[in-house]
């Protein structure tokens, strides 16, 4: 419960590998808020800019203490992959709680590998551009359009799953010993976190989709084309910066996750 006063103090059997798994939450936060900034900058300037994981983590490499940064959130992330890891290969009861974390023990393996990458000078490129030469390669293989499809519903539904966990609160389940005078905020910061990230997400995965069916992987964008897409609506520059905003929750969410969070 998020009401209780009891604070949360790591497992003497986590140790270190505890404590760099729940910096891995930290440094998410601020590759979140990050995120959001340079988001809500484009609902502010009209587009123009890319707002990518690389680009924000790029954004570090530009000084000494940057550089330093980048190497701890190397290592926050790989100890958050192998924690998830072994969360995935632990017994669990349901299948899809093995699904998801491994599904999670990829994605932060993904960002300790990008982070790496651009600590040693060798990231670039933008999320778009990534996103279409893997697809464009995906679909050279034998029943490449199925695969593609079948990641872009998967990136749908993780997006929806995102968005249904903000809005009923799942996330309070991950969270243990929060003070009960910080619940609401708590709450708070949740709820527009997945929900903004669900969107981000679910746009992302319908471009994927899109590529498949017309087996054109210029039609996959990663969240730089979710952000312009969202750009074109109606209201788009409103929406825009409610997304980046939202992103930016998500990361405050992630301070108090690797506080209280639940491992």
């Amino acid at each position: 419960m998020v009401t209780s006063n009891t604070p949360l103090k790591p497992s003497s059997a986590g140790g270190a590998w505890e404590k760099a798994a729940r910096a891995g939450y930290a440094v998410s936060g601020a590759l979140h808020i990050a995120l959001g900034l340079l988001i809500a900058q484009i609902g502010l300037s009209g587009g123009g800019e890319e707002a990518s994981s690389s680009q924000a983590l790029s954004s570090l490499a530009d000084n000494t203490f940057g550089a330093v940064i980048l190497w701890i959130a190397v290592v926050a992330f790989a100890a958050l992959a192998l924690w998830q890891l072994a969360d995935a290969l632990r017994g669990h009861d349901e299948a899809k709680d093995r699904v998801k974390a491994a599904a999670k023990a990829g994605v932060y393996a993904v960002l300790a590998f990008s982070a790496a990458s651009i600590a040693m000078g060798s990231g670039g490129g933008g999320g778009d551009s990534q996103a279409q030469g893997i697809v464009a390669t995906a679909l050279g293989w034998p029943g490449g359009q199925f695969i593609v499809g079948a990641v872009g519903l998967a990136i749908l539904g993780a997006g929806v799953f995102h968005v249904i966990k903000g809005a009923r609160k799942k996330f309070l389940e991950d969270l243990r010993g929060v003070p009960s005078g910080s619940g609401r905020v708590v709450r708070g910061l949740g709820m527009t976190g997945y929900i903004a990230k669900g969107v981000a997400l679910g746009v992302v995965g319908v471009l994927f989709t899109y590529a498949a069916v017309t087996a054109d992987p210029d039609n996959a964008e990663g969240l730089d084309g979710a952000v312009k897409s969202l750009l074109d609506l109606p209201g788009g520059p409103v929406i825009v910066i409610l997304v980046g905003l939202g992103f930016a929750a998500y990361g405050l969410y992630s301070f108090v996750r690797a506080r209280y969070g639940r491992l």
